[in-house]
This record gives structure tokens, sequence and C-alpha cells, in this order.
């Protein structure tokens, strides 16, 4: 069986982490994933090493892959225009939407113009996302699936297996907050912003590490905001880490005894929180869907009300300061992302979906072209 994924951002983020996770499963099941990009946005290192990756905007060159590669099944994942190429290709077989943006305007013009393509299911990673998307259509069957962790790649490494040859490294004595994702609005950095500078108010024994946002659109404007708010000292930036060396940047976390922070407003899942869970670091974010779906209040991390940055910093300092609180949650995250967000418990379900509905569309062929 051979799938294509149609996405039009090649990005350093969670749904890219997450179908690199599922196209390294699928192929030890028969399945072979290909990839489709319109635009890179520094995540090819992500993916290029798991599967082929293609990445252009002309029409005529998507058609004609389309055409020719032989897919049983395309997955499009929130890119409104893949429908027109379906089309123009006269892909017959049947067209999965994963529905990931989590925000209804910019969601919606993502979920159109299905006519004229065999749309089976829309697939969304958590049920906040499902909720969203039943806003926006009707009569299409909405599952979901969570994004998984391959769980012997991320886990908690021994202090002998932790790469200490690369950045980031840690400063003597100070413990590590770990901040993981773009640098824009809905990943909330200017409340980042205001958490650093109440601890650098209160403490000098913590350093905040924020891991990613190379291609930001917001990359300048964070930059600038750091540097003036005389941040640099307690906010060390390293905008691009290799995905491979995530393992080892979280066992430096958590080695330090430190934690992750999520400011986020919104999201859809949220890789970084199992990331973080599996490799025994706890977190701290805000309450709100799908979080509370991953991350559970009290027991493998700590969540606070809205965007209260007074007592983010409190739940923060909670963990950084009581070591048995912190065994026991570094304990528990990895046990429970074992048993829910393992990468051969969720991707098993995505697995046995695309076997029966390639098993179904060969037999409704079966049956049209019989005599």
């Amino acid at each position: 069986m051979k799938v294509l994924i149609i996405w039009r951002l090649l990005t350093v983020g969670g749904v890219n982490a997450g179908w690199r996770n599922r196209a390294i499963y699928f192929k030890q099941h028969g399945i072979e994933t290909e990839f489709l990009y319109t635009t890179d946005h520094g995540g090819l290192h992500i993916m290029q090493d798991v599967a082929p990756v293609y990445l252009t905007k002309d029409e005529k060159s998507i058609i004609n892959l389309i055409k020719k590669n032989g897919y049983d099944a395309i997955i499009v994942v929130d890119t409104g225009a893949a429908f027109k190429w379906i089309k123009k290709a006269k892909f017959k077989g049947p067209v999965i939407v994963e529905a990931r943006t989590p925000e209804l305007i910019k969601l919606q013009p993502h979920l159109k113009n299905f006519r004229g393509i065999q749309l089976v299911s829309i697939i969304v990673p958590s049920h906040y996302q499902k909720r969203l998307v039943s806003i926006l259509t009707e009569d299409i069957p909405i599952q979901v699936i969570y994004n998984g962790v391959d769980t012997s790649f991320f886990r908690p490494l021994a202090i002998e297996e932790i790469d200490y040859s690369t950045p980031p490294l840690p400063t003597t004595n100070k413990k590590i907050i770990g901040w993981i994702g773009r640098v824009d609005k809905r990943k909330n950095w200017p409340m980042l912003l205001e958490v650093a500078k109440t601890i650098k108010s209160e403490r000098d024994d913590v350093e905040i590490w924020l891991i990613g946002g190379a291609h930001s659109v917001q990359r300048e404007e964070f930059a600038a905001a750091w540097q003036e708010e005389q941040l640099t000292d307690i906010i060390k930036w390293f905008p691009v880490i290799p995905y491979q060396q995530m393992p080892h940047v979280y066992s430096k976390i958590r080695q330090s005894g430190g934690c992750t922070l999520a400011t986020t407003k919104t999201e859809s899942f949220g890789n970084t929180f199992i990331e973080s869970m599996i490799c025994g670091v706890p977190v701290v974010a805000s309450h709100f869907m799908p979080i509370s779906e991953i991350v559970v209040h009290e027991k493998t991390g700590l969540l606070f009300q809205g965007h209260n940055v007074q007592e983010a910093v409190e739940q923060l300092y909670q963990i950084l300061d009581n070591r048995n609180l912190y065994q026991q949650m570094s304990e528990a995250a990895i046990q429970h992302v074992q048993q829910k967000f393992a990468i051969h418990v969720v991707a098993d379900q995505y697995v046995d979906f695309l076997k029966k509905l390639i098993d179904n569309d060969n037999e409704t062929d079966r049956e049209v072209n019989s005599p």
C-alpha cells in the first residue's frame, strides 16, 4: 500500500513530527508513505531520512506526481488547494482529510470544495479538534486518532548516553525550563517573556531554553523584545536544533531537575507535551483542551488557569523545588505516555483504518468492473 500526504507547510513542528513517527511505523506494516509539500519552512531534516519528500508549487508537476506514482490513498492536511490537484489528476481512490489547524477562521478554507473526490473521513488529533471541525462540516465521519511518539527514540537517557558535545549545554547548578516551538502569537511568546522577567527578579538558579523559531514570522519581533527587556541572560535561544537531538535536549532538562513550559493559546494536539513526558520531564501549561487531554494535572504536570503569569511561575517553582514531587511526576509521565500515546498504540488505529479503507475500495472496484 502506498499513501501520499499533502501538506502545504514543511515546518519544524508537531504535524511533521507526528507524521515522521507514523511513517516509520507504517513501513513496518507494509505501508509506504510519501510527502508532498509546497513551501519549505526548515522542516526537511525531520522528514528526509524516513520517506520520500517532494517539494514543489508547480501544479503540473503535482498533478503528474499523483497520476504516475500509483497511490492507494491520499491524505490532505489543511491544504484546500489539494482538492483541485486531486480532481485534475483524476484520482479515483479514497481521500482523507486531516484537520490540524486549531483556529476556526484559518481552518475553514481547508474544509471546502470536496465535490468530485471520494472523501471518506476527516481525521483529527484530539476530541477538542473534533468539536471544532464538527462546526464546519456535515455528514462526513470525523475520527479521533491521537499523535504518537516513538518511545524507542524519545526516552529518558542515562547521563552517560546524553550528548554533551552539542548545544544546548546546561549551565552548572541551574535548573532548566524548556520552551519549545515557533515564536508566534499562537504560541504566546510575550507570556514567556513575562514569566522570565518574574523569575529573574526572584532567583538566579534558573535558565530558560527556547528551542526553535528560526523560520517563525515573528522571530525579529521576539528578538527585539527579548533584548530590550534584558532577558538574554535568563532566556537562551536556540533557533535550530536538529530533531534527532531532541531526546538529548529533554534529557538535559531532566538531569537539571527542570521541566517544560507551554504558554500557547490554542492547540489541536501538542507533540512537545508527549515528547517531554516520555523523556520523564513534567509539563507546566495552560488548562484548556486539548492540553488537558494530554497532561494529567498534578500527576504528569501542572496546569494553570488562562494565561496567569504568577500562577504559572508558582507552578514552575513547585516542580523545580520539590524533588519528591518531581520524581513522582517524572515516573507517572513516562507511564502515561507509554500507555496512551506510544506510537504502536495510536498508529495501530491508523493502520487498521487505512487497511480497511483500501480493502473496501478494492472490493468496490471489483464489483464495478465485474461482468
